[in-house]
């Protein structure tokens, strides 16, 4: 998947991130990846909810991937993140 089709989910409003999901499944992308950290990820869940039952109900989710990164802070403290990747692909391409 190259790096144009990945939609990084963080503090904007939701609809700004669904409008970018749309935008781009509408230019003939096959799939999209929502990838979110730590707060976000509840944002990510909403983002793919509302694409799927409002804008592109022919949208499925292909995969879905939870993992913990771990993050450096400028003080040089190690701490752990939860992450999740949400594929939307259309239909079609599964």
């Amino acid at each position: 998947m190259s790096e144009e089709n990945v939609v990084y989910i963080g503090n904007k409003p939701v609809m700004n991130y669904v409008l970018a999901v749309v935008t781009q499944m509408n230019s003939g992308v096959p799939e999209v990846m929502l990838k979110a950290r730590g707060r976000a990820i509840s944002r990510a869940v909403d983002v793919a909810e509302i694409v799927r039952n409002r804008f592109l109900p022919e949208l499925e989710v292909g995969s879905i991937d939870i993992c913990t990164e771990e993050m450096t802070s400028r003080e040089g403290s190690n701490s752990n993140v939860s992450a999740i990747e949400i594929q939307l692909c259309k239909t079609e391409s599964i």
